[in-house]
């Protein structure tokens, strides 16, 4: 059975006692966790760390780092998808899922058809609720690398950002699909438009920064649900699902 899994943003090193973060130690209480246990532990520098919990407390745990243990389950192909901020929990989905999926970094965006309105305050708050998630998705996967999620960007903002990579957004009547793609793609922008899609405005603009549109398949998707499509078709492709 595999050791729970933490992330802890602070230098780890072999043979050195380190205080866990409060939210370890809540998932350590959850667990029910107690000294002599071994766990594993990330700080998204690559690779993670065996230890064991030296001192368990109600609001203090300890523990010791006994190894780094290297590995490599980071896909070769880079994804950075842009993501219109949908409605209730299906933003928070979609970034659980995309991290799973090997997602390096999201922005999250407002277009024309966005249906999500907040204010800095709030939109900042969002932001640091969708790291967590973020960092959860990573234990929960096995990933060692934390993926960026970027402060929010208007449609227009992201798009217009000037990068060398393939740039693609989704379109049912598009002439493309992902196999039809170049085959030397390893960086890829995906933007995925809101519930009522882009508008004819935001279209011409991003073909005229050269975003390709790309074809899924016959039916009409849901937002959250072309995200997921959308890279796991490009892992399949250009990355490391099989």
């Amino acid at each position: 059975m595999r050791n729970p899994r933490f992330y802890e943003p602070q230098p780890l090193a072999e043979n050195t006692y380190i205080e866990l973060s409060d939210d370890a130690v809540q998932h350590i209480r959850v667990l029910r966790l107690s000294i002599g246990d071994q766990i594993s532990l990330f700080n998204g520098q690559g690779g993670q760390y065996l230890a064991q919990l030296s001192e368990v407390q109600k609001r203090h745990c300890q523990a010791k780092i006994i190894s780094f243990q290297e590995t490599h389950n980071e896909s070769p192909l880079h994804l950075h998808l842009g993501q219109v901020i949908s409605r209730g929990d299906r933003m928070e989905f979609v970034i659980q899922k995309a991290v799973e999926l090997g997602v390096n970094e999201i922005t999250p965006l407002i277009s024309e058809r966005c249906g999500v309105k907040l204010n800095a305050e709030r939109m900042a708050k969002k932001q640091q609720q969708w790291q967590k998630i973020a960092i959860a998705a990573c234990e929960q996967s096995g990933r060692n690398l934390v993926p960026t999620i970027h402060p929010t960007q208007t449609l227009v903002e992201w798009s217009e950002i000037d990068i060398d990579c393939c740039k693609l957004t989704l379109h049912p009547r598009a002439k493309y699909s992902i196999n039809t793609l170049p085959s030397d793609i390893n960086h890829v922008r995906l933007l995925i438009g809101p519930e009522g899609g882009l508008s004819d405005d935001e279209i011409t603009l991003t073909e005229s920064l050269n975003f390709t549109e790309t074809l899924l398949g016959p039916r009409v998707l849901r937002t959250e649900t072309a995200a997921l499509t959308a890279l796991t078709a490009l892992q399949c492709r250009f990355g490391d699902l099989a």
